[in-house]
């Protein structure tokens, strides 16, 4: 499934900090950055979320919530965010079902081994639940502030 500007963006949940979930539905209003990654503390997902860090207040000023998912446990994000003072929610889609719904669960190939993987990618949600900006096989450097200034935009 490939999710395209102006679709409606899937619904979906994922675990949070204190054992509860989040659902998609409840950050409607307001645009949602949701940035999928493939695992905490490695070097591009550490340098993705120290510099959505970096903007979290510039994203707040105007109007954007930010949020990472990858498939990490619940308790392994929050050893994550201590350790780098990570100022974003982060997710955990254990069961994938977010990864699916987005299209970023794919094949990936290291070194001549195929496996599955997260992709790393971006999806800006508009208040009114349509996918309004979407970045596929992301560069990590200078992305943070390509996604504020799409967020920008839509104010």
């Amino acid at each position: 499934m490939t999710i395209e500007v102006n679709d409606d963006a899937p619904e979906g949940s994922f675990d949070v900090s204190g054992g509860g979930r989040r659902a998609l539905s409840e950050y409607r209003g307001a645009p949602l950055v949701l940035y999928f990654y493939p695992k905490d503390d490695t070097t591009g997902c550490t340098k993705e979320a120290q510099d959505f860090t970096a903007l979290a207040g510039d994203f707040a000023a105007a109007g954007a919530k930010v949020v990472g998912i990858s498939k990490d446990s619940v308790a392994k994000h929050d050893k994550f965010s201590a350790k780098y003072d990570l100022r974003i929610e982060l997710g955990s889609d254990g069961d994938g079902s977010l990864c699916e719904a987005f299209g970023v669960w794919v094949e990936k190939t290291l070194y001549g081994r195929k496996y599955m993987g997260i992709e790393r990618a971006t999806f800006l949600i508009g208040a009114d639940g349509k996918i309004a900006a979407v970045w596929r096989k992301v560069k990590v450097t200078g992305h943070a502030e390509s996604v504020l200034a799409a967020v920008r935009t839509l104010a």
